[in-house]
């Protein structure tokens, strides 16, 4: 379970969620309404206040990096630190996994500079996949995509939530709220509400 308790900082919050394991909530809200700085904050990107746990473990007991393993955020704008895509992942098999499942298996002999905004938004949901984080922060993860390509990327997802993987989703798409989510909330102004069961 991801359990967190008046995150804020000065921009947003107070703000108090439990996500069990296994379990999609998804937030939509207004641009500037703070739900990619609450995201930042989960991940301690930023300074902020309140306590966040995984499981038995309490994030300020541990290394921001530490932490980021465990609970990876991928953001709607991903980084990349070098030309080759191969030198973003840790060598093993499960990379080439989700490479496959994302449509992309041969994306490793690649460079970074020839990738779509598609391509580089699956790559990054891959490269921190790969990791085998205990929770996942996503902001808008199939906003550039394709619809073929964003049921892939859902697949995915699906699979994470059935090995028990906390995911806290950040979308603008209705409808992949409900698809995906068993608690939509709202954010306004900074603060979470609760807006409606996602689904059945």
């Amino acid at each position: 379970m991801l359990e967190v308790i008046d995150l804020r900082t000065s921009l947003f919050g107070p703000v108090s969620l439990s996500v069990a394991a296994g379990e999609c909530v998804a937030i939509m809200g207004a641009s500037g309404s703070g739900k990619s700085l609450f995201l930042r904050a989960l991940a301690d990107l930023d300074p902020n206040e309140g306590r966040v746990l995984l499981g038995d473990e309490d994030r300020d007991a541990m290394p921001a990096d530490r932490w980021r393993r465990k609970v990876a955020m991928v953001p709607a704008e991903s980084g990349w630190w070098s030309d080759r895509v191969a030198d973003h992942f840790e060598p093993g098999a499960v990379a080439g996994v989700l490479l496959e499942a994302f449509g992309l298996p041969d994306a490793m002999a690649w460079e970074v500079s020839r990738l779509s905004s598609g391509e580089r938004h699956r790559l990054a949901l891959a490269r921190a996949l790969a990791l085998k984080p205990a929770a996942i922060l996503l902001d808008e993860p199939t906003a550039t995509l394709d619809e073929a390509a964003t049921a892939q990327v859902e697949a995915v997802l699906r699979d994470e939530l059935a090995r028990g993987v906390p995911v806290v989703l950040v979308t603008h798409d209705p409808a992949q709220a409900k698809r995906m989510g068993s608690r939509l909330l709202t954010m306004e102004r900074g603060r979470l509400h609760a807006r409606a069961e996602a689904r059945a």
